[in-house]
């Protein structure tokens, strides 16, 4: 419609738009926080003297708007996953050629402040006692030992406890993978079903080819071995850049290639499905192993579990590992990997180098799962997590400088960011600790002390304590980019 003389008239707007405003407006100034329930529809009606289909109208809006959810039975709330102002990181550009990795003593120092209680933890990835299963491990590993048979004390050699293998064997029919338990051995967490899979094909001088960044603990793994490191470029969202991949496997001998397919640790990355099975594809076409981390795996955020790189395998090429240590109890010590082709010799390494894994533990872990624990204490983890990740997304976006560039993790608890180009976080995390805040400095997370300017931060640990030290990490680092 057109006023006089051509000019046309304000838009009109509706009373469920202004509802919806308003509301928008309390969740962008943290009244409602991710994850908080909002006003009911007959509550809001009632409050403000409006219609319940006009407040269901502007409820359907912030639907749209990608600012709440519905739940059923339950009510509105405020999505984990609000829109980020913040751009994210590009992919990595890391230098083509193998390197001789030395992390030992920055890796080593960070976990001595780990060990700190008297520091903030925002750097390890590590995740918050409250959101483990303690408790009921413990009971049930309690029963075990005071009912159980004489064998619970005794060794459970390679492969491992069965009734665990068959466990882990159901549940990765949700990952996309058919497996048996013969398939599985039982390790005493993920980094040593890494090590071991890497001792079952490689030898040292050998080349790796690796994402970056990548967690540090793989690089120590590497530097421990005395393997080289070969970095491929890694977009933040999909994971490994199969071009960069295949060109580097054309110039360079890659004798395995290693990736953290589900929710990278430091990018929260997951690899498309598509691209799994061409990753798969591409590296049985030179013969070389895939070493496949997917300890992130059950800490998806969507409605469905993503697939693993191992359901593609045809070649036994493929050694998938994980272990209960993100989500369940990381000091259990309980992993597990499925070497493919390279099975025997995992066990035989295993055996020659812990013996076995610790029988209880094991125990306790199966029988938690096949009563239906498990899969409970995940949907509650899960929610968490992803509202921890969104409220320290938000904080970072309130508090840090103009410049700052932010992941987007469709699971796991950490954040990859990065700071202006001016700021070196080696020299942030010892001004960090100074005011009793502890987070990874990037150059940890790259062979070739890469990823100066950026750092990783742990959302697991979130509380109104970490939002006042975000705030005043905000601080350092404009000081710094100053």
């Amino acid at each position: 419609m057109s006023g006089p003389a051509g000019h046309k008239s304000p838009r009109r707007w509706f009373l469920y738009e202004q509802v919806a405003d308003n509301i928008t407006r309390l969740i962008e100034r943290g009244t409602y926080r991710p994850g908080d329930r909002i006003p009911s529809v007959r509550q809001l009606s009632q409050r403000h003297g409006i219609s319940i289909s006009t407040v269901l109208q502007a409820y359907y809006l912030l639907e749209d708007r990608g600012l709440i959810e519905a739940r059923p039975q339950s009510g509105y709330y405020v999505r984990a996953h609000l829109p980020s102002a913040l751009p994210e990181p590009s992919i990595s550009t890391p230098v083509l050629d193998p390197t001789q990795v030395n992390v030992q003593d920055l890796a080593m120092r960070m976990l001595r402040d780990t060990m700190n209680p008297h520091l903030l933890q925002l750097g390890a990835a590590i995740p918050h006692p409250d959101l483990l299963a303690t408790r009921k491990l413990n009971r049930i590993m309690a029963s075990i030992a005071r009912h159980a048979a004489p064998e619970s004390s005794l060794y459970e050699f390679p492969p491992g406890w069965e009734p665990l293998r068959v466990q882990i064997a159901q549940r990765a029919l949700h990952s996309g993978c058919e497996l048996a338990p013969d398939d599985i051995v039982i390790t005493s967490g993920c980094v040593e079903a890494m090590d071991l899979c890497l001792r079952a094909v490689c030898r040292p001088g050998d080349t790796v080819a690796i994402e970056s960044p990548i967690y540090y603990g793989i690089l120590q793994d590497l530097e421990s071995l005395r393997l080289r490191a070969l970095e491929i470029p890694t977009h933040p969202r999909y994971g490994i850049n199969l071009e960069a991949l295949r060109f580097a496997i054309d110039h360079t001998p890659v004798r395995a290639c290693l990736v953290i397919s589900n929710f990278n640790n430091p990018l929260g990355s997951c690899i498309p499905d598509e691209h799994k099975k061409e990753l798969v594809t591409l590296l049985a076409q030179h013969d070389i192993p895939l070493i496949e981390n997917d300890i992130y795996g059950e800490l998806y955020f969507s409605e469905h579990r993503p697939t693993v790189a191992k359901a593609y395998d045809r070649k036994g090429l493929v050694m998938l590992c994980s272990s209960f240590s993100k989500d369940l109890a990381p000091g259990y010590r309980v992993g597990w990997a499925v070497p493919g082709r390279f099975k025997s010799t995992v066990e035989w390494l295993k055996f020659t180098s812990s013996v076995a894994t610790a029988t209880l533990p094991q125990w306790a872990i199966a029988e938690f799962i096949s009563s239906g624990g498990y899969e409970h204490h995940l949907r509650r983890i899960r929610r968490a997590y992803a509202e921890r990740i969104a409220r320290l997304t938000q904080a970072i976006e309130r508090y840090f400088p103009a410049g700052t560039k932010v992941t987007r993790p469709g699971g796991g608890f950490v954040l990859w960011v990065e700071l202006p180009e001016s700021v070196d976080s080696l020299e942030l995390y010892g001004m960090a600790l100074n005011i009793g805040i502890t987070l990874a400095p990037g150059l940890l997370f790259s062979a070739n002390q890469g990823y100066r300017h950026f750092v990783r931060l742990n959302a697991a640990y979130w509380s109104d304590q970490a939002e006042r030290a975000v705030q005043q990490l905000g601080e350092l680092i404009l000081e710094l980019a100053r």
